[in-house]
């Protein structure tokens, strides 16, 4: 067997202490994330630290921790073409349906077309910083490298559907959001670097590292500071749409398209916990910027955020035990 080989199947197999059977033993491993959500809340709304702090905290970790983390991440770990190709596939089956899923509300409930369209993106968006984290709790270094590439392979999906339903609000070309879009940009650098057999010189990879290890606290604590509950008021049907798209629906199909590609165990659940990630505060920016609905946009976020901390360890003791062997 070769090395590569022995490699790519010791990171489709978790440790034996990863994935424990029952809800409630996932749900102490996805505690600490959830916790330090509520720590960025009660910075910024208790404890005196301004939405300036925060919005440039976020910036740096958009622009330079969490580009550095997602490049690493992908670097480090041997992926064969194959592999890539099988996670994009069943990333692009998911995101098509999360976004046939939510635009479906168009006809079923008739909202108000500005309303749908800022709300659409929360029923396929995801919170990649909550994702990488979870991902290193639950697997550690394969499982953040299998979330790194699902999360890049998504954010082009993503932001391709979300910047469309909202372009008549705004003048921004789709090709320059994509083009300038950090996550989707270190993505391909780390992906295309792997592939060819490169690596890093040690102090630059050390550096590298230090960042990345920056980026999960201080992303996740951002995700806390942005939690807001006013605005809701009169999309209540529309707000309940996404939710269950984003909580309940996209989970479901993916779990389904794990089954039918067959993806190794470790693969799924990663696919499983990509698909119940809440919607992360970019689609309150979006929706801003591009003349939508923020302040519902807001609360859908938030309420999902919330619920997620419950239904994420459901989804993911559900997903115990599937998937091919590695």
């Amino acid at each position: 067997m070769s090395e590569n080989s022995s490699l790519r199947r010791d990171a489709e197999a978790p440790p034996p202490s990863i994935f424990p059977p029952g809800s409630m033993s996932v749900a102490l491993l996805v505690l600490p994330d959830f916790m330090l959500v509520a720590l960025g809340w009660a910075l910024r709304h208790k404890l005196g630290f301004s939405r300036e702090f925060f919005a440039g905290t976020e910036r740096m970790v958009y622009f330079v921790l969490f580009p550095a983390l997602l490049f690493q991440s992908i670097l480090r770990t041997p992926i064969s073409a194959g592999h890539a190709v099988q996670l994009l596939q069943a990333t692009a089956a998911l995101m098509a349906c999360g976004v046939a899923l939510a635009w479906l509300a168009g006809p079923v409930l008739r909202p108000a077309p500005v309303a749908l369209a800022s709300a659409a993106q929360c029923g396929y968006r995801f919170n990649t910083y909550i994702g990488l984290a979870l991902a290193a709790s639950l697997a550690g270094g394969p499982g953040q490298t299998i979330m790194a590439l699902i999360v890049g392979f998504a954010v082009p999906m993503a932001n391709v559907a979300a910047v469309y339903g909202l372009a008549r609000h705004s003048g921004n070309g789709l090709l320059r959001e994509l083009a300038r879009n950090p996550l989707l940009v270190s993505t391909l650098l780390g992906l295309a670097c792997n592939l060819a057999g490169l690596s890093l010189p040690g102090p630059i990879d050390t550096v590298m590292a230090r960042l990345g290890a920056a980026a999960l606290a201080l992303g996740i604590m951002c995700v806390g500071a942005s939690l807001a509950w006013e605005g809701g008021k009169g999309h209540g049907r529309l707000i309940g749409w996404m939710l269950a798209v984003k909580l309940a629906a996209m989970p479901s199909a993916a779990l389904g398209i794990a089954w039918a590609l067959g993806l190794p165990a470790l693969e799924t659940r990663m696919l499983v916990l990509f698909s119940a990630l809440p919607t992360a505060s970019a689609a309150y920016v979006l929706a801003m910027r591009m003349g939508g609905d923020g302040r519902m946009v807001a609360v859908l976020i938030s309420l999902g955020t919330l619920a997620s901390a419950a239904t994420i360890p459901l989804w993911l003791t559900a997903a115990a035990g599937l998937g091919a062997p590695g």
